[in-house]
């Protein structure tokens, strides 16, 4: 990427995967970095995930429990969590709403 910024709309995600109660957009990706919005339906939780870099969550909407390694951390809206991604982890919706949030990750490890 050579631009000094990049402005995205609403809707302007570069992919999605749509899945059975889930949805990720990947928003942006550089060589460096990457940022996700996921929705999760509730009761439906990601796969376990484990690979090399650092991952942030913001909540923007909704209740979730995010497990990394043995401890599970419950999370609102505007919480964050940052953890080594080597730990294995994963997002589940703990509500019966829609929880919608924001990943950014180093380097860049989304298909």
């Amino acid at each position: 990427m050579d631009d000094e910024a990049i402005f995205i709309k609403k809707g302007g995600e570069k992919s999605r995967i749509k899945k059975p109660g889930k949805l990720y957009k990947l928003m942006i990706k550089s060589d460096k970095m990457e940022a996700i919005i996921s929705e999760l339906d509730s009761s439906s939780e990601s796969r376990w995930y484990q690979h090399e870099g650092e991952e942030l969550h913001l909540v923007l909407q909704g209740k979730m429990e995010y497990t990394v390694g043995e401890k599970s951390y419950k999370m609102g809206e505007g919480d964050i969590l940052w953890h080594q991604s080597m730990l294995k982890h994963r997002a589940k919706n703990i509500s019966n709403k829609k929880v919608v949030y924001i990943t950014a990750g180093a380097p860049p490890t989304f298909i």
